[in-house]
């Protein structure tokens, strides 16, 4: 990457609010034979911006396949978000998790260096840590790679099988981790989402949701909104249930929660995943996502003309 492109990332980072509302969780564009497709990138922002109104985003998850992909790749996404975000999105936060602890120090420096907005780790997850403290040195081992960039824990025990309660977890974080800022919250444990709300209010972390179809549940006991993959197409709707409940308009937002599930349970006993999301993604917007990286397989056709149906005939409260 030329160098002025670092200095210009870094030098425009500015004091940030408390991250809240809808962060798109980004699929990686692929090019049929299964390369990273960075040229759509530009356009990917331009959709999100103008026809989701989402202005934040969450870059190598788990929707954009992050751990399937190499070093190098992670960092060309980055940095491809970065550049293309600029002066167009909020927040670009890049996850560096990974299994080994020296590659995920590589790319929080690496995203330090391009002006990432934040970054985000998930739990390592083959060799896992067995209790708050095992799972709290690896994060701060790769928190103080990136000493001034904000950071947040990326919690999603139904895939990292890392069940270590983010109430304990959170408890003296601070000390251990300066940066830290919040966390993504991809599980169901409601109880444990409202310990961790009730019990850190003076810190004001950002707790962001992580299963889309069950997020109205999560604002009712203080959520500051979410990181999902549905965000991609459905985020202007998922907006209005925002607005919806902050008015409080609580059967205007069920409304609204409840077409989402819809589309969601319909979709889900296809069979959904990153796989279909890529899917669905490229005929809602156009842009093609092309393959998943194996061991994923592509969408099928009877999905795709299923999903599509399905989506169409879903009438919305606002007419659209």
């Amino acid at each position: 990457m030329p160098s002025c492109f670092l200095w210009r990332a870094v030098s425009s980072m500015t004091p940030r609010k408390k991250l809240q509302g809808l962060v798109a969780a980004t699929i990686t564009p692929m090019t049929p034979d299964g390369q990273i497709n960075l040229s759509v990138i530009h356009q990917y922002v331009d959709y999100l911006v103008s026809e989701q109104n989402v202005k934040n985003v969450f870059v190598n998850g788990t929707t954009g396949e992050g751990l399937s992909l190499n070093i190098r790749e992670r960092k060309q996404l980055a940095e491809e978000w970065v550049r293309q975000g600029k002066d167009k999105l909020d927040q670009v936060i890049v996850h560096v998790g990974a299994l080994s602890l020296p590659d995920s120090q590589e790319l929080a420096r690496h995203a330090a260096a391009i002006g990432a907005s934040a970054i985000a780790v998930i739990a390592p997850f083959f060799f896992k840590p067995t209790n708050k403290d095992e799972l709290i040195a690896f994060l701060q081992k790769v928190a103080s790679e990136a000493p001034a960039v904000p950071f947040y824990y990326y919690h999603i025990p139904p895939l990292t099988g890392v069940k270590i309660r983010v109430e304990e977890l959170l408890d003296g974080i601070k000390e251990r981790i300066p940066t830290f800022q919040g966390v993504k919250f991809s599980d169901t444990d409601l109880l444990d989402l409202a310990q961790c709300i009730n019990k850190n209010e003076r810190e004001q972390f950002a707790f962001l949701y992580g299963v889309d179809e069950q997020l109205l549940s999560a604002l009712a006991i203080g959520a500051d909104g979410a990181v999902g993959s549905t965000y991609n197409y459905l985020g202007r709707k998922t907006t209005l249930m925002l607005q919806a409940f902050a008015k409080p308009d609580l059967a205007l937002a069920r409304k609204y929660q409840f077409l989402t599930g819809e589309f969601l349970n319909f979709v889900i006993k296809l069979g959904f995943g990153v796989a279909q999301t890529k899917a669905v993604m490229t005929f809602v917007s156009g842009i093609p996502m092309g393959p998943p990286r194996l061991p994923l397989v592509d969408a099928s056709e009877d999905f795709i003309v299923k999903a599509k149906a399905k989506l169409d005939s879903i009438v919305w409260p606002d007419g659209d």
